[in-house]
């Protein structure tokens, strides 16, 4: 079960990150006590508290059914900060497949578990110095944002 789980979020973060490595090292994951109602509210207002534009809510249900995963608890936040990532697609168009940010949550039983893309996975694909500081904040934010939802 663990290991079809774990499959299941390489596959759901392949399809959201648009190709980025989803490699188990290379992802942020967090499990919290909350239903997913409540962790839902939660990732969201952390998400706002930290400056984060909530771009879009996607639903993954129906390729989930497709592969006999029910639930229908289970969803890709997209976030970012609009001005943030009109100057990076700007500067650095190959990061379009990457932005705007996404956590994937889903529920696990009573419990939900928060995914992400690690920020460093991808900087070792774009290693401009300029970029450092930029992926360094997303890790914490990212971080901070799941710890403040596990809490």
């Amino acid at each position: 079960m663990k290991n079809r789980m774990l499959a299941l979020i390489a596959m759901v973060l392949a399809l959201t990150c648009l190709s980025a490595p989803a490699a188990a090292d290379g992802l942020i994951m967090v499990r919290t006590d909350k239903s997913f109602p409540e962790a839902m509210t939660s990732l969201q207002s952390a998400i706002s508290s930290r400056g984060y534009t909530i771009t879009r809510l996607q639903q993954v249900n129906e390729n989930l059914q497709r592969r006999d995963y029910k639930s229908d608890m289970y969803r890709v936040v997209y976030f970012g900060k609009y001005e943030e990532v009109k100057q990076l697609t700007a500067a650095h168009p190959e990061l379009i497949a990457f932005l705007p940010l996404s956590i994937t949550i889903f529920a696990e039983g009573e419990q939900s578990i928060m995914v992400a893309s690690h920020p460093q996975t991808i900087s070792a694909f774009y290693p401009d110095a300029a970029l450092k500081p930029v992926f360094d904040r997303w890790e914490n934010d990212i971080e901070a944002i799941m710890d403040e939802v596990r809490e």
